[in-house]
């Protein structure tokens, strides 16, 4: 790429420290197992005009990847969030530089808050060890939220119920929670979290949303009404290799695992897998971090979805979570036209419940950094939730990535 500078060594260290720092970084990582990000920052960028914004998309066409996009490049009014490797800090630096694109350090050092994200979880196990309970206020492996769920499923029996609706590529269980009052077949309300498996704080989300759910019902009118009507079908975790992959190696994937003969990089970006395929803010490249597969719903954790979701035949509404990007979202984003219920979609933006947001409709940005409306091709609900809220959640560090 013309005007990108070469060389791979980072700035504000000396050879000597820099050298020390990264040799304990990786002997630490390699005991622990885990993927070491010692020096990787988030760095903020703010476009002034298409032709920046089309610089900071050539930083997202570069092979091998030289950054993480968070918030990809949209239009010149959005902020646009990268994690840099450390390796690469001098190069993007000098590139943003040499382009006049303004920049911010967001997090200095990313290792920093996923070692005070672990110690936080460590400590929390123990109290739960101690007191036999669990915390709703720490993150959760995969083992320990699915031995939840049986514990909760049998402690709430009367409206609560588990469903197993297919395996994912490593032949994990996917299991989906079903609140029900009674009836078969009855109007349904579908909600999934956790198919970016970094974004931790979406399975904490529906854990959490699922105790208020049966806490509330029988007291709250709203929630007492919904189950006396609809059914609520909530998966926890849409993602069960790659959620189990944050915990044992790399916190920050994203995709499944699942691989390909002859394709050296693993992993799909499952909400890139749906039937309206292909389109903006995806890629044919297996290497890139929202690479959508060889063909629509070709992993099997999204053909569960599809198949239970049309075979249900009485799904009303489409929820799916989120973190990090703070948009409200809607179907069907494939098409320029504007939907018959917009204004009913569109309130209310920025209430209590989800803070300051950004609308993304069906009039997307030619270079819009999701496929939205997707999952809707496939399965045709009526509208996508909110994005649950990125700060302020007492849950640790929810700064996890772009959807």
């Amino acid at each position: 790429m013309q005007g990108f500078p070469r060389g791979s060594v980072g700035r504000g260290l000396s050879p000597v420290d820099r050298q020390t720092l990264l040799v304990c970084s990786f002997v630490l990582a390699a005991a622990l197992g885990q993927m070491n990000f010692t020096g990787d920052q988030v760095l903020r960028d703010l476009a002034k005009n298409e032709k920046q914004l089309s610089l900071l998309r050539d930083l997202e066409g570069l092979k091998p990847q030289k950054v993480d996009f968070w918030r990809g490049p949209a239009r010149p009014s959005l902020p646009v969030d990268m994690r840099v490797p450390f390796s690469e800090l001098k190069d993007i630096k000098a590139y943003l530089e040499s382009h006049g694109l303004a920049y911010s350090i967001m997090i200095k050092d990313i290792q920093v808050l996923l070692d005070e994200e672990r110690e936080a979880m460590a400590k929390s196990r123990r109290l739960e060890r101690s007191t036999s309970g669990f915390s709703y206020f720490s993150y959760h492996t995969l083992e320990e939220i699915y031995t939840w769920i049986d514990n909760f499923v049998t402690d709430h029996s009367d409206i609560l119920s588990k469903i197993q609706i297919g395996h994912s590529f490593e032949n994990r269980s996917i299991l989906v929670l079903k609140f029900s009052t009674g009836g078969s077949q009855r109007p349904a309300i579908w909600i999934n979290t956790g198919i970016h498996s970094r974004e931790w704080i979406t399975h904490a989300t529906s854990i959490w949303t699922a105790r208020k759910i049966v806490n509330e019902y029988g007291k709250d009118r709203i929630v007492t009404d919904v189950l006396n009507a609809m059914d609520i079908f909530m998966e926890l975790v849409s993602n069960p290799d790659g959620f189990a992959y944050t915990h044992s190696m790399n916190r920050l994937w994203r995709k499944n695992k699942s691989s390909r003969p002859g394709i050296f990089c693993i992993g799909v970006d499952l909400n890139r897998n749906w039937s309206g395929f292909g389109g903006n803010g995806s890629n044919n490249n297996p290497c890139s971090e929202t690479y959508h597969g060889p063909s629509p719903q070709s992993e099997p954790e999204v053909a569960a979805i599809v198949d239970f979701i049309t075979s249900h035949g009485n799904i009303k509404a489409l929820i799916s979570i989120h973190s990090y990007s703070q948009m409200l979202m809607y179907p069907y984003g494939h098409s320029l036209e504007t939907v018959s219920n917009q204004e009913e979609l569109m309130w209310p933006v920025g209430s209590l419940s989800t803070g300051p947001m950004t609308v993304a409709s069906s009039t997307p940005s030619p270079s819009s950094s999701v496929t939205r409306g997707t999952m809707a091709s496939c399965c045709q609900p009526h509208r996508l939730s909110p994005q649950p809220r990125r700060r302020g959640w007492p849950f640790g560090p929810s700064w996890s990535t772009r959807l």
